[in-house]
């Protein structure tokens, strides 16, 4: 995983696209952000269902460029299906 931070208050980073739970980078980013264990955290599940673990499992082809955006405990996440990652803080 590659991170970086982006302008203002974007974080960014680059999950790995294959099928190695994605839904656990998201949380333990998110976890990371906020100061908190992931287990204190709501299940990812409860907010976008399995939609990012099939981006990564069955993607689509490459040409579509798919990306997925959603909140999640407190943060606007868009993920697209090479891996590359956004967290910004909601307001």
């Amino acid at each position: 995983m590659t991170d970086d931070v982006a302008d203002g208050d974007w974080y960014e980073t680059t999950f790995d696209p294959g099928p190695n739970q994605p839904n656990v980078d998201i949380t333990e980013t998110v976890a990371e952000l906020k100061g908190v264990q992931s287990d204190e955290l709501s299940p990812l599940y409860d907010a976008i269902d399995h939609v990012v673990d099939n981006i990564f499992s069955e993607p689509p082809d490459p040409d579509a460029n798919v990306e997925v955006s959603f909140s999640y405990e407190g943060f606007r996440i868009t993920i697209s299906q090479d891996g590359d990652a956004r967290f910004r803080p909601e307001e």
